[in-house]
């Protein structure tokens, strides 16, 4: 799609047929990396069996590659469905977000934090 900047791949970390993984251009930590289709689908709902496998194994990889390189002590995993959820770019993408002790005060809650309780 014209204009899309998820459509080119561009300083990947890994990519598969279907899908590519590349450090995130708006980081919220060190080797935070976004996971996305190579076809342009706006809604995770929509992709097909195929790429949301494919998606899920370049998860695998990019922990994997995450993990040895900046030895984080956990993640939080997590994809925007839609203008109400947050997507603000219209081409379904998964965040991987290395965390480390320490990098906000109180982590309990992870991503349920999203909307107070």
């Amino acid at each position: 799609m014209s204009g899309c900047e998820l459509c080119t791949p561009a300083d990947l970390v890994a990519e598969n047929d279907l899908a590519y993984a590349r450090y995130d251009s708006n980081s919220l930590s060190r080797g935070h990396v976004i996971i996305v289709p190579k076809r342009h689908v706006a809604d995770f709902f929509a992709m097909t069996e195929a790429e949301r496998d494919a998606v899920m194994a370049l998860l695998q990889t990019a922990r994997e590659r995450v993990q040895k390189q900046y030895s984080p002590d956990g993640y939080n995993i997590g994809a925007n469905v839609g203008a109400a959820a947050g997507q603000s770019r219209m081409h379904v993408h998964f965040h991987l977000i290395p965390r480390y002790k320490g990098d906000v005060a109180d982590p309990r809650g992870g991503i349920r934090r999203a909307l107070k309780a």
